[in-house]
């Protein structure tokens, strides 16, 4: 089964996040087979067949913790929940810089594990019921710096996060040379529309960050792709 490969995947090739001091982080997310997230930023679009959105699921089980953006939320207002299989639901997880949640969303409701939401430090000194507010200083791009956003989430216990999306976030995280492993759902479909990854400052070809060893599975129609993301030292 292609849940126990990927799962066996992920226990041998743990990153040393005790000298990282950071969780090891995993990309997951369904495309279609011209790259593209959804029709237009801000929408959301379903990609995964039924079978694809289980294995998503399980993954989801085998995280501490799950992570998306704002901009997931205001689209999609997912639960981040185990729900397609059997396991524990992980720690969900908002990058919001603006503290843009809203107080009726499905993860601000959920009687369950209340979300952390990472955001700026003048931010998080308001009050939100049914979320916790991290306060994270920002880079030098104003964006939340992922690098002490990870290292608080280390300090909570996290030693595993699972990447979920949107564009913004998945292209930060491998931006900031933060995302150790990928895995990928290609539904065979062209939507012509908004990319999952986007622009990553490289300009050269030896940059290029790279997947290997590269596993691929078909799950009825959808491919799923996995493997460990690779940063060459020119990237430095």
């Amino acid at each position: 089964m292609i849940c126990e490969q990927i799962e066996q995947w992920l226990q041998d090739h743990r990153v040393n996040t005790e000298a990282l001091q950071r969780p090891q982080v995993t990309l997951c997310y369904a495309q279609s087979w011209d790259g593209s997230l959804a029709l237009s930023p801000g929408e959301s679009l379903a990609l995964s067949n039924t079978q694809s959105m289980r294995l998503t699921h399980r993954l989801r089980s085998m995280h501490d913790g799950i992570l998306v953006g704002i901009g997931t939320v205001l689209a999609d207002d997912p639960q981040l929940t185990v729900r397609e299989c059997s396991g524990q639901s992980p720690q969900p997880i908002v990058l919001d810089s603006q503290l843009r949640m809203p107080s009726n969303s499905r993860l601000s409701l959920s009687p369950g594990q209340r979300c952390w939401v990472l955001t700026s430090p003048e931010h998080a000194r308001a009050e939100r019921e049914g979320v916790d507010l991290i306060g994270i200083a920002k880079g030098d791009d104003g964006a939340l710096d992922l690098n002490l956003a990870m290292q608080a989430l280390w300090q909570r216990g996290m030693r595993s996060v699972m990447v979920e999306g949107g564009a913004q976030v998945i292209s930060a995280f491998v931006r900031a040379r933060l995302a150790d492993a990928i895995v990928l759902t290609v539904a065979p479909t062209l939507v012509g529309g908004y990319k999952a990854v986007g622009d990553l400052g490289i300009h050269s070809s030896t940059q290029l960050p790279r997947i290997a060893p590269l596993h691929t599975e078909r799950l009825d129609d959808d491919l799923i792709m996995w493997g460990n993301l690779h940063y060459p030292e020119e990237a430095r």
